[in-house]
Parts: structure tokens; C-alpha cells; sequence
């Protein structure tokens, strides 16, 4: 079993030399020219479409296993369900351009070199798990930290100081008002009877598409009434184009519906999307993975694997 192969290749971000040899090579024994960047594999192609996804995963947190009719474990859904659904796909030819990356699940190298360096092709999907949905709408994001301050005192008086964290509940409610706002990590306080004078809380933050990123930055200036605040790893979101269409086309072909939903993660896509019409799109449930509980149904992988197929007679 391919997924079974794969899934049990350890492939943490920084960490992709092993499964990135596995692909490598498999491409190359069905008789693929392998072009290399330092964070990403491609086959040789000059076709106007890609398909791509990410060989690195979270640390693992669950083993592999199965009942027949999921697989479960770390990375099988993301992203692993896809590099073997392609794989499959390339067993049986493909005259399109197959990219994998490193580094998803941190910086995002893989794709940013891949965007900067790759010299053809007009479109591209991005495999990550949608539920076989069309994701032709997705989310912009960013990072944002914001460092709560405020002052010191004994603990049995909490009237003649200000708790840190109790303002930090106050930051995260504000943002949950005005943003789509998560709270990822909170740090503060400590095991002295201290009321805390610092608290740091860490917030993903995500952007509709069509909505401007400096609009959301000038939201942010009531959080220099509770302190400092630094934002990273800004991108505004973007609907597909073209590309939608064709994969609908796929879909159809393959006997499925071809339905349509929203991105609301960060995925390499928001790096190929400044030189590609790009669509996010693949086998497997986006709530369950980075969890314990990551699992993916066999039979999608085949029905991915069986519209990368029937996009190769469109395009």
C-alpha cells in the first residue's frame, strides 16, 4: 500500500531528505526527468499546469494504521494522501508538471522558491485536504503576537496592580469581535503569588478574500493601549480563475460532483498564487489534521488519483 509507505517515512519540516529521495526516484523508475531546487522535487515539464503538495508534516503525534476503509496517523491527510494519489496518477503517465515541496508546515520554502525560479506553466492546484471540495475561494492570514503588559503585585492584592493576563482575555475577545481570531499560545505569569505584569498571546488571524491586508493592520491600533504587538507572514486571500473551471471539468469526468468551498488555512498556495491561477484541492478532513485523530478514507485517494488523471486529457 503506497499511503502505508509513505506515512511511515518520517518527514517532520527540515526533515524531508528521506521522503523527498522516495519521490525522487519513484518518478524516476517510471521515467520521469526530475528537475531539483534545494527545498523542492518537480517533474520536467513545460506544460501549463501544476500540481503540487507538501512532503513535510507536523512532528508526529499518532503511528500509522488501518481499518480498510481509513488509514490514520500523522501526515496521511496532510499531505500524504496526496503525494500518493499523484504518484498513482504518474504510473499511468502525465504530460503536467508534478511539484513537491518542503518546509509547509513552517516557512513555506519549498513553494517560494518553486514560484521564484520555475519558468512555465499559467496554472495550478495545490493538493491539500478539501473533501475532494474545490477551495476556489481562499483566506489571506497572519501571524500576530501581542505582548500585554501591565503591573506587578503581591497576589493576595490584586486591586494595586494590573493582571497581565486577565487584560490578555480582553485582547482575545476584542480580536474574536473585530477578526477571525484564534488564539494558538498564551504565556504569562509564574508559580510566585506575583500578579503578572506580562502576558503574550500569539493569534492566527484570518482574511477574507477580497478584503485588504492594510485595512485589517489599521484594526490593530487599539492593542497599543495594552501594549506591543508585531505582525508576520502576511498575505492577503484570492479567489481561483480559470483553474476552477478546469478541475470542476475533472470532477465531472471522474464521476464526481464538483462542489465548491473556502480555504481557511495557510497553504503553500498563497505563494504560487503571485505567478499562478491557483486552486487548493484534494483528498481528506482539514479539522482533524496536526491531531491524534489525522486519518483519511482509501477510496478518496483513488478518486483524487482518478481526477489527476482526467485532467491530463484536458490540458
Amino acid at each position: 500500500m503506497l499511503i502505508k509507505r509513505l506515512a511511515e517515512i518520517d518527514s517532520p519540516s527540515g526533515k524531508e531528505e528521506k521522503i523527498r529521495e522516495f519521490v525522487k526516484s519513484y518518478l524516476e523508475n517510471l521515467g520521469y526527468k526530475i528537475v531539483e531546487g534545494n527545498h523542492y522535487v518537480a517533474t520536467q515539464s513545460r506544460s501549463e499546469l501544476i500540481v503540487a503538495t507538501h512532503l513535510d508534516t507536523v512532528p508526529v503525534k499518532a503511528p500509522f494504521s488501518t481499518d480498510g476503509v481509513y488509514v490514520y496517523g500523522t501526515g496521511v491527510c496532510d499531505a500524504k494522501a496526496s503525494i500518493a494519489a499523484m504518484l498513482e496518477a504518474a504510473e499511468r503517465g502525465l504530460d503536467y508538471t508534478l511539484a513537491f515541496f518542503c518546509d509547509e508546515e513552517e516557512e513555506g520554502k519549498g513553494s517560494k522558491e518553486f514560484t521564484s525560479s520555475w519558468e512555465w506553466g499559467g496554472m495550478a492546484i495545490v493538493m491539500e485536504p478539501t473533501n475532494l471540495k474545490i477551495a476556489s475561494k481562499h483566506y489571506g492570514s497572519f501571524d500576530l503576537t501581542v505582548e500585554v503588559s501591565g503591573k506587578a503585585c503581591h497576589g493576595s492584592t490584586p486591586e494595586m496592580g494590573l493582571n497581565a493576563i486577565e487584560r490578555s482575555c480582553e485582547v482575545i475577545a476584542e480580536m474574536k469581535k473585530k477578526f477571525k481570531a484564534t488564539p494558538l499560545k498564551i504565556e504569562g505569569g509564574g508559580e510566585e503569588y506575583v500578579i503578572p505584569s506580562r502576558c503574550v498571546v500569539k493569534f492566527d488571524i484570518l482574511i477574507k478574500p477580497g478584503t485588504k491586508l492594510e485595512d485589517c493592520l489599521k484594526e490593530l491600533e487599539f492593542l497599543k493601549d495594552y501594549g506591543g504587538f508585531e505582525v508576520s507572514d502576511a498575505y492577503e486571500g484570492f479567489e481561483s480563475g480559470r483553474i476552477a473551471v478546469l478541475l470542476e471539468k475533472a470532477l465531472k469526468m471522474a464521476g464526481l460532483d464538483a462542489e465548491h468551498t473556502e480555504m481557511p488555512s495557510w497553504t503553500d498556495a498563497l505563494n504560487l498564487r503571485d505567478r499562478f491561477d491557483t486552486v487548493v484541492w484534494g483528498p481528506g478532513e482539514l479539522h482533524c489534521c496536526h491531531t491524534e485523530r489525522e486519518r483519511v478514507k482509501l477510496e478518496d485517494i483513488r478518486k483524487a488519483r482518478d481526477v489527476l488523471l482526467a485532467l491530463n486529457e484536458i490540458v
